[in-house]
């Protein structure tokens, strides 16, 4: 017998950065792919720079500004710590001789898809346990009014090379 597994049901408060998971795990195949293809690395490097800019650094400073604020357990601890482990790892990106970039950049793509992983499987739910319906509320409406997502117009596609 075959056990199909639920779909993750989310707080409509938290939803949107749910769906930005989805695009950070694009990234992250983005990335893989160009790695596949033997892209150069200064070109995967500068969408990482722009990915970073646009999208997950604003997303990680929603989340620790307003989602993390109420509850500071080991939990919210760990996505914290993994967060300031993907900034210093982009951060310091630019300072890798070409055949170091790429085992960084693979090592980005890693850290980014097993910490969207983390959080969307175990801390997100976590949290909806955890804070209560008011709570989840005014944090939805913070979200709203302080970020708007962004599509990923990036324009150099390296990833659909064949």
């Amino acid at each position: 017998m075959v056990m199909l597994k639920k779909p993750i049901t989310r707080s409509e408060h938290i939803k949107r950065l749910s769906r930005e998971h989805h695009f950070s795990l694009l990234f992250c195949w983005k990335i893989r792919q160009g790695l596949k293809t033997n892209v150069p690395g200064e070109r995967i490097r500068k969408y990482v720079h722009y990915f970073w800019q646009q999208h997950l650094q604003p997303h990680f400073q929603d989340e620790e500004k307003i989602l993390f604020v109420p509850i500071a357990d080991r939990h919210v601890q760990r996505a914290i710590n993994e967060h300031k482990s993907i900034r210093q790892q982009i951060e310091h990106l630019s300072n890798y001789p070409e055949n170091k970039e790429r085992k960084t950049l693979a090592k980005i793509a890693d850290m980014v898809d097993e910490h969207v992983r983390y959080e969307e499987r175990e801390l997100f739910p976590h949290l909806e346990r955890k804070l209560s319906k008011e709570q989840l509320e005014k944090i939805g409406k913070l979200i709203q009014q302080h970020h708007s997502s962004l599509p990923d117009l990036y324009e150099d596609q390296f990833w659909n090379m064949k």
